[in-house]
């Protein structure tokens, strides 16, 4: 970008008197500006910038490529799964039978109505469980979702004291909160050194006031829980439900069902698993899925199928009620569909096995540079330690920290891995490659990454002091939040 010029705000490039517009000549005639009343008129002038259209359109445009995305460069965000969002599925929601509104009488959107059903049952087969909801409109929302359908089981059982929720403490952060919004109480389980669930912590635990417990598989660590079944029987035992955390569905999917693994309700982010887009907070979707019994607790309105072969949309008395404005974001609905139909049940398996070698990959090419706090082989992300201590690593106070490293990346083109999650490790730096990078590219990265890591261990002012290529240098996080400038402009 052109930030000499461009990096100014609009306000600064105005000029008075410069035009970019042209109004259509009014059809009105016979009224004045004294037609108007007093109490409706401006007191002072409107504040807005004013530039030719040529200066607004370089403006824009080169603001516009500040932005980075998953169309721009890689994205190793572990946890986030920025994976490609295929062109050819913004085709199909393009597509002008969709454009409807969501206020039209059924029989004028069956076409839509059944793509609405056939997502829902091509996830509980994918999930092993027997219905979803796609209403939700957020990972986040699905699991507060979710929640609200086990305390609604619950609470419709007459089995009041059932308040609390466990939750691993390598858990996302969304866990704990989605539950404490759905009114339960946390109670946090620690993990074994592989990072795994603590059975015997968990054991002491357990009683008549569990609700349930919410796990991620694999964790977000990227390591496999093992003991599920064992897990899912204590749970049971004590009359709590499983709830399965579907962000990190990637590597699962066509090898291990959640439904067969023992939980009861589960949410998935179709904008991490199924290559819709983020949208930066929304657009999104998280669909909730329920094991056989629990279906009459899903939100209302639900689609479902008449005997004749037709579709309906139906309220259910047993419901927990109304979540979102009607049936979710449809037209993420249809692009996820669109990623299905076009791998198939043959190809859908190969996601999850190319996510989980390109993952592996680049930590076994990495592990020499970078501290590897758990040793074997991970799932579709794992986490490093910051650099190991011969690069720079921890080892005095000045020490070159995963935050130096997440920005000298920045100068190189590709966007930082999620960093300092999970918080088991001090330094942590989680990455995802996804399965949809090319080794090329992988191969680019472990290059730099490396090359970072021998700056870091010979140049460390540089590393330390970076990004240097950027529009925006390194800010101090902690000032930037109490004491924020901002930069505006006045007539």
């Amino acid at each position: 970008m052109n930030n000499v010029y461009y990096g100014k705000l609009i306000f600064e490039l105005s000029k008075t008197g410069r035009i970019g517009y042209s109004f259509p000549k009014s059809e009105i005639s016979g009224y004045t500006l004294a037609d108007i009343p007093q109490d409706l008129r401006r007191t002072k002038k409107t504040i807005l910038p004013e530039c030719d259209e040529l200066t607004v359109v370089r403006h824009y445009t080169n603001m516009s490529n500040n932005n980075f995305g998953v169309d721009t460069g890689f994205y190793p965000l572990g946890s986030c799964t920025m994976k490609y969002n295929p062109k050819i599925n913004d085709e199909l929601a393009a597509l002008p039978g969709f454009n409807i509104h969501p206020a039209t009488p059924v029989e004028y959107t069956q076409g839509a109505l059944k793509l609405y059903d056939e997502v829902q049952k091509t996830l509980s087969e994918i999930a092993g469980l027997s219905r979803f909801t796609l209403n939700p409109f957020a990972g986040a929302h699905g699991e507060l979702t979710g929640l609200m359908v086990i305390k609604a089981f619950h609470e419709q059982r007459g089995d009041m004291e059932r308040t609390k929720i466990i939750v691993p403490n390598s858990a996302h952060g969304t866990n704990p909160a989605s539950a404490a919004v759905a009114g339960f109480k946390v109670v946090e389980v620690r993990s074994l050194p592989d990072g795994t669930v603590d059975v015997e912590d968990l054991k002491p635990l357990l009683g008549p006031d569990i609700a349930g417990m919410m796990m991620t598989n694999p964790n977000t660590l990227g390591i496999f829980e093992r003991k599920i079944p064992e897990i899912a029987r204590l749970i049971h035992d004590c009359g709590g439900l499983m709830y399965y955390d579907g962000a990190n569905l990637n590597p699962m999917l066509g090898v291990c069902r959640p439904g067969d693994m023992g939980f009861d309700v589960m949410h998935i982010n179709l904008h991490k698993t199924f290559s819709t887009p983020h949208g930066g907070g929304g657009p999104g979707s998280g669909p909730v899925g329920v094991r056989e019994g629990l279906e009459h607790y899903l939100p209302n309105p639900q689609v479902v199928q008449n005997e004749d072969g037709r579709y309906n949309i139906i309220e259910d008395d047993m419901s927990l009620g109304t979540i979102s404005a009607f049936l979710g974001n449809y037209g993420i609905l249809i692009r996820a569909y669109a990623y299905l139909l076009s791998l198939g049940k043959e190809n859908v398996p190969m996601a999850g096995k190319l996510s989980v070698l390109n993952a592996n990959y680049i930590k076994e090419c990495l592990k020499s540079h970078y501290a590897l706090p758990i040793e074997g082989l991970c799932k579709h992300e794992f986490v490093f330690d910051g650099l190991r201590e011969e690069y720079g690593g921890r080892h005095d106070e000045d020490y070159v920290r995963t935050l130096d490293v997440a920005k000298r990346l920045l100068d190189y083109g590709f966007h930082a891995p999620t960093i300092y999650f999970p918080l088991l490790f001090h330094e942590a730096m989680m990455i995802e490659p996804t399965e949809t990078e090319s080794k090329d590219t992988l191969d680019d990265f472990i290059a730099v990454m490396k090359q970072i890591a021998v700056e870091a261990r010979d140049e460390r002012e540089k590393v330390k002091t970076a990004p240097h290529n950027t529009p925006i240098r390194r800010l101090d996080d902690v000032k930037a939040v109490k004491e924020p400038k901002f930069t505006f402009w006045t007539l």
